[in-house]
């Protein structure tokens, strides 16, 4: 096993995930199989209990693993399919020591940091190293691991110290580090500064690492003169110096890489030159600049209640752009605060709810993603009942479908109390009740979580048409809440159709209005399984929608099966999860090369 180590100096934000994805990727296109691992230094056990505005997104694997947004990063650009094991956290090191010391593991040992802590990072790498991760047997070729966080941090100390004593341990030739670092232009003279990455490295090297490649972060090709610096300063060849300059399009990065020789001077440092092809980045190259050339805009309004951290809602963006691109279309998000929709904010200020409700007017298409706790639910159920009214397309995920179907006992059935007991513990009309496994005292992994199959009861449903006829799909869930099974038959005789359910037959999982153009709500999170060249069928039909295309895309889904199988139904196929389109990622979550609009703010 060969290991690639990424790690960040100076400033954290430079980022180290999308390079380290990129590094990836470039590899696996020179012919290698490639596995990651994410290391996040806080004593959190996983993401999962974190906020969004503190943290971002929560991504979720198959395993039902709730981790950093990185690893979705890497599955997209990889197309792989990661476990828990594959992102490290000090909170799982320090638990799994202290359950072997409780256990009498240690035999009487004083336990330390060194040699127990760092011991049990080096194990867990190792292990999580081999785990397949591309769908076929035995482990990959090289792991490229990602230390979150930044050079000198308190947190990071032991893992710094692991990896250290396991770059030695595995050897020259098994090991290569890539520094991601700073290089600032002052404005004042419009010259490069190498001083920060100096000091970084020093620190770096101090620590017990020495970088092999230095990756550096600036708004220009570095000069022939500062790399000659860098060089000389820190004791890397002018060669393996590559610039990760700002570009219009992200997708770009794995293209700097490569003409920059990165993958030669990665390949050398792990000995791997002569078994390595020339990396084959062509379906690569013809997505980036299909992408530059797009004109033609797909408006979409994002109403949630984390629009003031993009990095909220990434990989629905993700999945939003996979399909505006395979749709040749040009995306242009507009971020709608739910509060802002709400009659409070009409009385405390006016012009910011004109703003919003001009927003969401204004959009071709809208999307409610998922969310908790009760904070501009009343403006999410106001956006779906005007999509609803309007016949404007609409896609409501995890709570989104909930309220949907909050709105539409309300709005049709005549329950104006109707509510989830999520926000109403007593309301005598719960649409939304909690799901019956779980825990009410403990939070984090007591979810429903993971990849669970959903089966279509309505075979000319859209979902189904959109699939491609599939009988049954697997998708990954985030939720403790579930739509009240017991209302379903008074909702379904007003007009609603539960096309999606469970295995039991009372979980429903996906919801349609057959009456309206696109009003589709799913219990699952289909931007999970988003993929280069394949977006997820779901998003793909509510761009088609937005731009008038669904006829054409439904009808071709159901004559000309765009999916990728994982299995044969009743003489039909399944679905994991994804159509065939484009693909696009981000630098760090940014959003560069994306028009995203609201209240005012362009991004």
């Amino acid at each position: 096993m060969k290991y690639v180590l990424v790690t960040g100096g100076v400033v954290s934000g430079l980022g180290k995930g999308v390079t380290a994805s990129s590094i990836g990727l470039l590899l696996k296109s020179c012919g290698l199989r490639v596995t990651s691992i994410k290391i996040d230094p806080y004593l959190n056990t996983d993401a999962g209990t974190m906020s969004p505005f503190e943290h971002g997104e929560v991504f979720v694997l198959d395993d039902g693993g709730e981790v950093d947004l990185d690893l979705g990063n890497y599955e997209r650009f990889l197309d792989i399919t990661l476990t828990r094991e594959n992102n490290i956290t000090t909170g799982k090191i320090y638990q799994s020591v202290i359950d072997k010391e409780r256990k009498g593991d240690y035999l009487g040992k004083t336990v330390q940091v060194v040699p127990h802590i760092t011991d049990e990072i080096q194990e867990w790498i190792e292990r999580a190293a081999m785990i397949p991760v591309d769908g076929k047997e035995g482990p990959a070729d090289v792991c490229v691991i990602e230390l979150g966080g930044t050079i000198g941090d308190i947190e990071s100390m032991p893992f710094i110290e692991a990896l250290g004593q396991f770059s030695y341990r595995v050897g020259t030739g098994n090991f290569c580090l890539v520094h991601v670092s700073l290089v600032p232009v002052l404005s004042v003279v419009g010259e490069q500064k190498t001083k920060p990455t100096q000091h970084s490295v020093r620190g770096l090297r101090g620590l017990g690492l020495t970088p092999n490649i230095l990756a550096c972060r600036s708004t220009k090709a570095l000069d022939d003169n500062v790399k000659e610096k860098l060089s000389q300063f820190c004791h890397v060849p002018a060669e393996n110096i590559v610039t990760l300059y700002d570009v219009p399009n992200i997708w770009h990065i794995p293209l700097l890489l490569r003409d920059q020789k990165a993958h030669e001077a990665i390949l050398k440092g792990l000995n791997l030159l002569g078994i390595a092809r020339e990396p084959d980045l062509t379906e690569w190259t013809a997505r980036t600049k299909n992408y530059d050339m797009l004109h033609d805009p797909v408006k979409i309004a994002m109403v949630g209640k984390y629009v003031g951290l993009t990095d909220s809602y990434l990989s629905v963006l993700k999945a939003l752009l996979h399909a505006s691109v395979h749709h040749r279309k040009k995306l242009v998000v507009e971020w709608v605060e739910a509060s802002h929709l709400e009659d409070i904010t009409a009385e405390e200020d006016p012009n910011t709810f004109k703003a919003a409700w001009n927003h969401l007017k204004g959009a071709d298409g809208i999307l409610v993603p998922g969310g908790f706790g009760d904070r501009g639910v009343q403006g999410k159920i106001l956006a779906a009942k005007y999509a609803r009214e309007s016949n404007v397309p609409f896609l409501g995920i995890c709570l989104g479908m909930q309220i949907a179907v909050i709105e539409y006992a309300r709005s049709v059935l005549g329950l104006h109390n109707a509510n989830s007991i999520e926000f109403d513990p007593k309301t005598s009309n719960p649409c939304v009740i909690f799901m019956p496994e779980g825990s009410k005292t403990h939070m984090g992994g007591t979810m429903r979580l993971g990849t669970r199959r959903t089966y279509l009861k309505v075979p000319d449903c859209k979902s189904a048409k959109l699939y491609g006829d599939a009988t049954f799909v697997d998708e990954r869930h985030r939720h403790r809440y579930e739509v009240n099974p017991d209302m379903i038959s008074e909702l379904e005789a007003a007009g609603m159709s539960f096309v999606g359910r469970d295995e039991s037959g009372r979980r429903m999982e996906i919801v349609e209005l057959p009456s309206h153009p696109f009003f589709i709500g799913v219990q699952f999170h289909p931007e999970f399984k988003s993929r280069p060249g394949k977006p997820s069928a779901l998003f793909s039909g509510l761009i088609a929608a937005s731009c008038g295309e669904l006829d054409e895309l439904l009808n071709k889904s159901s004559h000309v099966s765009k999916v990728v199988g994982s299995g044969i139904s009743n003489g039909k196929a399944t679905y994991n999860g994804h159509q065939n389109g484009s693909y696009f990622n981000a630098l760090n979550g940014s959003l560069n090369g994306v028009c995203v609009n609201g209240n005012g703010v362009h991004h």
